[in-house]
Order: C-alpha cells, then sequence, then structure tokens
C-alpha cells in the first residue's frame, strides 16, 4: 500500500460554483473513505484549492476518483 496526495486547483469563484456538484463530490469522497481509500481530505483557502490523501494499492485508484470527481468533470478544477 502506497500514499498519494491528490492536489486540486480550483477555477476562481469555485465555493461559489461547486454548490451544483457537492454532494455528488462529498458521495464519492465518503464511499472512499468508509473504503479505508481516503485518509485525509480537506479545503485550502487562498486560492482555492483541495488536498486529498490516499492510502491505496495502486496509483489508478486515486486517477479513478479524480476522472468520476464532478468538479473535474464540470471543469471546476484547473489541474489535478
Amino acid at each position: 500500500m502506497n500514499y498519494y496526495a491528490l492536489f486540486y486547483e480550483a477555477v476562481d469563484n469555485f465555493v461559489a460554483r461547486r454548490a451544483p456538484f457537492r454532494q455528488e463530490h462529498l458521495r464519492l469522497a465518503n464511499e472512499a473513505r468508509e473504503r479505508g481509500e481516503i485518509v485525509f481530505a480537506g479545503a485550502l483557502a487562498e486560492p482555492a484549492a483541495a488536498l486529498i490523501v490516499f492510502h491505496v494499492d495502486d496509483k489508478t485508484k486515486v486517477e479513478s476518483f479524480a476522472h468520476k470527481d464532478p468538479y473535474v468533470i464540470n471543469d471546476l478544477v484547473n489541474k489535478c
């Protein structure tokens, strides 16, 4: 098992724009946490960003999470 950090650089006005996607994002994160994949997750304030730390056997699980995340899908993340 390895630790991987997923860092999201958010778009301008991220906090205002995330509302329609927040529940789905939190559902995905909670499911990953319940499986023991996420060990830490949190938002960063200035500039808006997020850090999610995974403890998984393969980085493809981290990549899969990002590809399913509505924040990524809906272009609220500039870079991850």
